[in-house]
């Protein structure tokens, strides 16, 4: 029995729950931000360190998170960076600025990157310092967490570990009271996609079955090839919410595939800031990122 005696916020987790929009992923880490400050026009000749790297892909963030469309209506949840906890958004820190300001609700990324690939999947890399992590996750007002790894065979034994590990570290996670996002990603490339996720079906069945009924968890899974494949979880009694990620997928395959899976809405990332640049002037920005949250939306209340 986990101890339940912090639980998450729970005006947040029934908007969560029940909220009519989708989770917005701005959590790009240090591997992920050159390449998602060239999708947005910043070369990496404008910047000569990490510090300066950080700082520019913090204001990209700000930018999003400060468009007048980026609010709880249609944007339920959103998921940081570590760094993006730590720092300012107007005047308020992150977390408090996402929901004080525009009614989303945070979530923080804690995954600290991937091992070599062995047995068909990347299982994550130690989490050093997590409990002192998720204590100060707790004190920003994080909601809850979202941590990574990747499934890239169907490979029966290396899934049923890349499952157990991510369901391990939930246990931890929700200790702290937050509710932890499980996320085995299956490459969107591999040949025997819809194998793997028969398999990953089954050990989510079996890890759910086993959680704590009075903790909520939710998941974050590839669309899958199959049309309402994930269904057994999205109606499972111990899931919060099942969420897609785009994974490689442009917005148009991304949200087509959306609308095909009932009760998924989408967390995307590449597919949300695609289009967006640093170049346009506000009125551009906005309107392109208020075009792109409606589209998503509507794909994720499709289904």
């Amino acid at each position: 029995m986990l101890d339940t005696s912090s639980m998450p916020n729970q005006e947040q987790l029934d908007q969560i729950k029940s909220g009519n929009g989708f989770i917005a992923a701005l959590d790009q880490s240090g591997g992920s931000t050159p390449k998602a400050l060239r999708l947005y026009g910043v070369e990496e000749d404008a910047y000569s360190n990490d510090a300066e790297m950080f700082d520019l892909i913090h204001q990209m963030r700000s930018r999003i998170i400060n468009a007048p469309s980026f609010t709880g209506e249609k944007v339920v949840g959103a998921i940081l960076f570590e760094m993006t906890m730590d720092r300012m958004i107007g005047d308020k820190p992150s977390a408090q600025a996402l929901w004080d300001e525009n009614g989303v609700v945070p979530f923080l990324k804690v995954d600290k990157g991937l091992e070599d690939i062995k047995d068909g999947v990347q299982m994550m890399k130690p989490i050093d310092g997590l409990d002192d992590t998720l204590g100060r996750a707790v004190n920003a007002g994080m909601f809850g967490t979202k941590m990574r790894s990747v499934i890239s065979e169907a490979n029966a034994e290396g899934i049923a570990a890349n499952v157990e590990q991510q369901f391990e570290i939930a246990k931890q996670i929700a200790g702290h009271g937050l509710v932890a996002i499980v996320e085995p990603e299956v490459t969107i490339s591999i040949d025997d996609k819809a194998e793997a996720e028969n398999l990953l079906l089954a050990e989510l069945s079996k890890q759910l079955d086993a959680w704590d009924d009075d903790v909520p968890v939710m998941l974050k899974l590839t669309l899958p090839e199959v049309a309402g494949h994930y269904q057994p979880c999205v109606d499972h009694p111990n899931v919060l919410r099942v969420v897609a990620l785009s994974g490689g997928y442009d917005r148009t395959e991304a949200n087509r595939r959306l609308a095909q899976n009932n009760g998924v809405i989408a967390s995307f990332s590449r597919a949300l800031t695609e289009g967006l640049s640093a170049q346009q002037n506000e009125e551009d920005f906005n309107g392109m990122l208020a075009n792109t949250i409606d589209e998503i939306q509507a794909a994720s209340m499709a289904g």
